[in-house]
């Protein structure tokens, strides 16, 4: 291979990861601004904890309702990482359809574990 092509193919490659400090700082910000969220999303987990929200909501018992706000704290939180640490609010279709089959076999298997734990189920009644 000539050298001219070695430079080139080089500088092609070198081309794809430079990035100007401008864009670099507007990354760096972007990752702080979804950090702080999360610290604050923290936070609010910690603060709801304490909260008995069954007496400022209708019906069920408090910790039903706490374990509620804290899953939707939660799946927000979640949202930020998987969204923005781990790319995949540009990614394409097929990344968005494992993700959905992902949270729909582990809501299954968190129903079926919750429905397990009644005593009324065939899976507690005895011969």
């Amino acid at each position: 291979m000539s050298n001219s092509m070695q430079h080139a193919e080089h500088s092609v490659a070198h081309d794809d990861h430079d990035h100007s400090a401008e864009e670099v700082r507007k990354h760096v910000n972007r990752y702080l601004l979804i950090g702080l969220a999360l610290m604050i999303g923290t936070g609010l987990t910690v603060w709801a904890a304490f909260i008995d929200f069954g007496k400022f909501l209708p019906g069920g018992e408090s910790v039903n309702w706490n374990v509620i706000v804290a899953l939707i704290i939660a799946c927000a939180k979640g949202f930020l990482v998987v969204g923005f640490f781990m790319h995949l609010i540009s990614e394409k279709k097929m990344i968005y359809s494992v993700l959905a089959f992902t949270v729909f076999f582990f809501a299954a298997l968190m129903y079926l574990t919750i429905w397990s734990m009644e005593h009324s189920n065939i899976v507690h009644l005895q011969q």
